[in-house]
């Protein structure tokens, strides 16, 4: 082994050689990656620049308010339509046509109304009663009863029947139910057409299941919202809730490390353990019910997600996740147990280390404030994009026009020759859109603004972990830990990151913003594929997926590990990037034991936050538990707040504990730079603690026996 290795060493770089003057991060420092910082000054100019753009072309009010026949808004204030919030379609039948998904336009008339119809009237029998002025609000405005019945109902000028109908997102709906069996329109099995027959609602009723069919997802989309505004109260109380007991752990575990280690250790295999005992619970009192042995694959895909909780199947298929993640997590513990008393050695002194930089623990809240800034900067820029195309109007006609699809001008359509030669014809709003080169050019600026975004959110992640590296690499080389800690560590490393190496930053964050824009034009591209039948391109396009998901996560832990140490050299990205790749591969074997078990128990410790306060929103949002007299909310779909507290749950949890990812990754590294440097004599002394030096030196030296038995 003495002889591989200086040739070892030579295939993974030169090991850092003692030097007496080297006292941590290097204070002494010059500018690095000038051309990436002129860069990203350049293209944050040009983002702003798009923004402006938008912002003057676009028109939120396009998505936030529906559009009638006529191309103005329902509801919006300042307009002649502003006390007619909804809107109303003469023939929603007409919207199951395929039409619709080609045009996003149903080939009927639309007005906007006060109030949708919430009774069953056809328009001969209003004409000859009294009702006419209840059924005159739900024709064109403007209209005067000047017309014959035909004419009437031939130039679209009312609807041919009332049903009564239900606003849902602004828009009127048939109310649709069952009785006895039957489907029904409010109390009418039967309605009359325009020519005074009588039919069956029924095919209304399937017509209009079409048309809401085709609007299905704007449907879900809106209950899910709907679920928010009556839960959102509950769902931060959830979220509330992790960051209390997020902020408790890490306290807990800056004075009780080994101890909350393995409690946690032990919480997870409980909590996966009732999971497993709750889904068998549930399994058996299904026995025997009706309706509970239908499977998954012949129920199909249900929008309501409380119809699986009613099969076997489903909570089989959750027994048999958690046991087999319980399984996995018990046979790690045991393989793992040896390693897991040196990691929890690495977190104790990261305990220590975060003790003296308190302020570490609120820095997670600096960098999602300026992720939530670019958030909003690309979701703005983003709609004001998407709504910056003008009305776009086309000939509407039932029969055979030749001019059917055609682009029209409202105004002079009544006298045009395309109205003369297809009377049955109308000139409605289509879409947005254009033709100008600002139109053209869409698409490209909305990939711009997604770059951005990528760039821009990549460049605040990577100046946190430059920031709090440079914190924990000055405790980790002070030589009299804490006397030799200098005065505010964290705001120095913060200093120094963005007078000396905003460009680095910037590098490292351009590369891997380059990897994820490619992966979601991949994405793109695969769902245009998915109709496809080509076996070849549907291949090709899942083995670049997925050799671009590993790109992002090899770049991801090479970053990382880059800016550690440019926070401790100040060097460029590129050379530290390659010191910091080969600094691992010298100590491949204790990466394996200490980094990844480190990151391995961090993982349990987000679980057991995630999985605790997961279970609390699901028995509560369930009606099992009540708090304080009240109960949750009636809900559309109870797993909309119960995934959001989860998913919220897991990205504070992860906040929190990313401070520890990073200070035991920046400890880690600096813990093999100091072997390298120095060998604990009196002229060339370790600078970890005592401890630290015990388990892990210990420990290193089992492993490398272990390596050499094996050779």
């Amino acid at each position: 082994m003495g002889d591989e290795r200086p040739h070892y060493y030579g295939k993974h770089g030169t090991p850092q050689k003692y030097d007496p003057t080297f006292k941590g991060p290097i204070y002494n420092r010059g500018c690095t990656d000038v051309i990436c910082c002129v860069f990203l000054l350049v293209a944050i100019v040009g983002y702003v620049a798009v923004g402006i753009i938008a912002w003057t072309h676009g028109d939120p009010r396009k998505v936030i308010y529906p559009t009638d026949s006529r191309g103005e808004f329902c509801g919006q204030k300042g307009t002649k339509n502003e006390n007619k919030p909804y809107l109303f379609y003469f023939n929603i039948v007409k919207c199951a046509s395929p039409l619709v998904l080609l045009e996003f336009q149903c080939p009927t008339p639309q007005i906007c109304v006060e109030k949708c119809p919430n009774r069953y009237l056809t328009y001969l029998n209003a004409r000859s009663s009294r009702d006419f002025e209840y059924y005159k609000q739900f024709c064109v405005p403007g209209f005067k009863n000047n017309k014959g019945v035909a004419e009437v109902l031939r130039d679209g000028d009312c609807p041919a029947v009332l049903i009564p109908s239900k606003p849902l997102a602004r828009r009127c709906f048939p109310a649709i139910h069952a009785y006895k069996g039957v489907l029904m329109v409010g109390n009418e099995t039967t309605y009359e057409d325009g020519h005074g027959a009588r039919k069956n609602i029924t095919d209304l009723v399937e017509g209009a299941k079409k048309a809401n069919g085709v609007l299905e997802a704007r449907q879900l989309a809106m209950r899910i919202f709907e679920d928010y505004t009556v839960s959102w109260y509950w769902i931060i109380i959830g979220l509330v809730i992790a960051m209390a007991m997020s902020l408790l752990f890490i306290i807990l575990l800056r004075f009780l490390a080994g101890i909350m280690v393995w409690v946690m250790i032990i919480m997870v295999i409980l909590v996966l353990g009732y999971g497993i005992f709750h889904c068998y619970m549930e399994y058996s009192r299904l026995r025997g019910e009706a309706g509970s042995d239908v499977s998954l694959v012949d129920l199909g895909f249900q929008t309501d997600f409380r119809v699986y909780l009613h099969l076997r199947q489903t909570w089989l298929a959750f027994m048999i996740i958690l046991s087999i993640l319980e399984v996995i997590i018990i046979l790690l513990l045991i393989f793992l147990r040896k390693r897991i008393l040196i990691a929890i050695a690495l977190i104790k002194e990261a305990s220590r280390a975060v003790g003296y930089v308190m302020c570490s623990m609120l820095y997670p809240l600096v960098t999602f404030f300026l992720l939530c800034l670019c958030i909003a900067y690309w979701a703005s820029t983003a709609v004001f994009l998407s709504t910056s195309n003008e009305a776009v109007y086309k000939i509407f006609d039932d029969g055979l026009c030749p001019f059917t699809a055609k682009t029209c001008n409202p105004e002079t359509f009544p006298s045009s020759n395309e109205s003369r030669q297809c009377p049955n014809a109308r000139c409605q709003f289509a879409f947005y859109g254009g033709e100008s080169g600002y139109h053209r050019a869409l698409l490209g600026l909305q990939i711009f603004n997604a770059f951005m975004f990528f760039w821009l959110a990549n460049f605040v992640l990577a100046l946190g972990q430059v920031t709090l590296a440079g914190a924990f690499a000055s405790y980790y080389w002070a030589l009299r830990k804490p006397d030799d800690l200098p005065a505010f560590p964290l705001f120095s490393a913060f200093g120094r990151a963005l007078r000396y190496h905003t460009g680095s930053l910037a590098f490292g964050a351009l590369i891997l913003a380059i990897v994820q824009i490619i992966r979601v034009i991949l994405e793109y591209l695969d769902q245009r594929l998915k109709a496809a039948e080509n076996k070849f391109a549907k291949c090709l396009m899942t083995c670049l997926k997925c050799c671009f998901w590993c790109l992002e996560k090899f770049i991801k832990f090479l970053n990382r590990n880059a800016y550690i140490m440019i926070a401790i050299y100040g060097t460029n990205f590129c050379t530290s990037a390659r010191n910091a790749f080969f600094l691992l591969m010298r100590n491949i074997i204790r990466v394996a034991v200490l980094d990844k078990v480190t990151d391995f128990l961090f993982l349990l410790g987000k679980l057991l936050i995630v999985g605790s306060v997961g279970i609390l929103a699901f028995f509560f949002f369930t009606h099992r538990i009540r708090i304080v007299q009240d109960t949750a909310p009636p809900l559309n779909y109870y797993w909309v707040p119960i995934l959001t507290v989860i998913v919220g749950s897991y990205l504070i949890a992860h906040g929190f504990f990313s401070v520890y990812g990073m200070c035991v990754d920046t400890l880690f590294l600096c813990f093999c730079e100091d072997l390298e440097r120095n060998d604990g004599s009196q002229e060339r002394p370790y600078f970890m603690s005592p401890e630290l030096r015990d388990i892990l030196l210990k420990g290193s030296a089992e492993e490398g026996k272990r390596a050499e038995a094996e050779e």
